[in-house]
């Protein structure tokens, strides 16, 4: 969704459709998410710490389709004005489930952009000296050499900070 690629509008949005936690993200927890974020796999929101407030989500995803419909219907109302109403009663039937669909697609588009973000923020506090899009894939890497090494949960940070100071 390209409107949530400005990041002042984007972190007004993602600030008003999720309640995010104080907690500090678990290091464990932000490479797995890095993994399944780099993959292109949802991100369980409970362990990076937010969740969707759905009436806040509903309300923007209402703004950002009006923008879109009310044009598209004052275009199109002469034309449907002038032929058969089936073809008007068709189009609002495909129309409502477009914007039902279109939810699906948006709430899973803003749920990706938040925990990229949690994974960002995560990434400052336990990687500051590695950036996040460089070593990204890095990290991703090292991590899952040590899942198959089954390195321990308390080893793990130092695992891979090792390794990462080896490159």
């Amino acid at each position: 969704m390209k409107f949530l690629e400005n990041s002042k509008l984007k972190d007004k949005i993602l600030r008003f459709v999720f309640k995010t936690s104080s907690q500090p993200i678990r290091f464990k927890d932000l490479l797995v998410a890095n993994a399944y974020h780099n993959e292109g796999m949802h991100v369980d929101p409970e362990k990076l710490g937010f969740r969707m407030i759905i009436k806040n989500a509903y309300m923007v995803y209402a703004i950002v389709s009006a923008f879109i419909l009310v044009p598209l219907l004052i275009l199109t109302h002469k034309l449907f004005e002038h032929i058969d109403f089936h073809a008007s009663i068709i189009s609002t039937i495909i129309i409502t489930a477009a914007f039902f669909i279109g939810f699906q697609y948006f709430h899973a588009c803003i749920k990706d952009k938040m925990a990229k973000s949690r994974i960002k923020e995560a990434w400052a506090i336990h990687f500051p000296y590695f950036s996040y899009d460089k070593y990204s894939k890095k990290v991703e890497e090292i991590f899952n050499e040590a899942m198959k090494k089954e390195i321990k949960k308390n080893n793990l940070q130092s695992y891979v900070m090792s390794k990462l100071s080896e490159e």
